[in-house]
């Protein structure tokens, strides 16, 4: 077992694991815990009662957070002609086509998020072993295959979030970063339980949302009350 810092076991000490906390005591809390030197991320996890080994049970999406998470995101796109010109236009911050396609491929990766024109996918889909691993393959399901490169690119720069849930039933979303008004961290997490919810698969049966955390980079999670989403 990985032996903690002493600045961790201090701040867990002020964290009752048996309680679950309203998110505005949450997030207060999680204030209190922060100690590092730097800004740190604030992500949530979300346990959900689906069984992802089903097509039909699978959970996977994008949204853009009310405030953001407080990175700025690279993007890359690729695309061609008019489209090329409008992402460029949009700000993005690499377009290309082939060219992009070569430098990945000999190990390239100054970038956060890849965007690409439908008409590009057959290229780009051939990058899908290094891509993939990473988790920056472009797919319809989070809007990053698309002919609406202006909406996006500015999506995506404005605080855009994917989310996918794993193996073992769990979803992780940053929420922001520490330096935050509390208010806002309150929101983008309320912001992505009501995502979740409406995202809930018609197979997924019992109790579907049955538990949540936040943390800190350097932080000990703290359970948040989910109750009221589970009707």
């Amino acid at each position: 077992m990985a032996k903690r810092s002493k600045r961790y076991q201090e701040a867990s000490k002020l964290v009752d694991r048996s309680k679950a906390y309203e998110a505005e005591e949450a997030v207060a809390l999680l204030k209190e815990t922060a100690k590092a030197k730097f800004d740190e991320t604030v992500e949530a996890a979300f346990r959900l009662g689906v069984d992802p080994k089903k097509a039909d049970q699978q959970i996977r999406g994008a949204m853009v957070l009310p405030h953001g998470t407080g990175k700025t995101q690279r993007v890359l796109v690729f695309a061609k002609g008019d489209k090329a010109t409008e992402a460029e236009n949009a700000g993005a911050d690499y377009v290309g086509e082939q060219d992009l396609i070569n430098k990945i491929n000999q190990g390239w990766f100054e970038f956060d998020v890849v965007v690409a024109t439908p008409d590009m996918m057959a290229e780009v889909g051939k990058l899908g072993r290094v891509l993939g691993p990473k988790g920056l393959m472009p797919n319809p399901k989070t809007g990053t295959v698309t002919f609406e490169i202006e909406k996006a690119v500015h999506e995506i720069k404005a605080g855009k979030v994917e989310y996918r849930v794993d193996k073992s039933a769990n979803i992780h979303v940053p929420l922001g970063k520490i330096s935050f008004d509390n208010e806002k961290l309150v929101e983008n997490f309320e912001a992505i339980a009501d995502a979740l919810v409406k995202a809930k698969p018609q197979a997924a049966k019992g109790v579907y949302m049955r538990n949540a955390s936040i943390t800190s980079t350097m932080g000990p999670g703290i359970r948040v009350d989910v109750s009221s989403y589970r009707n």
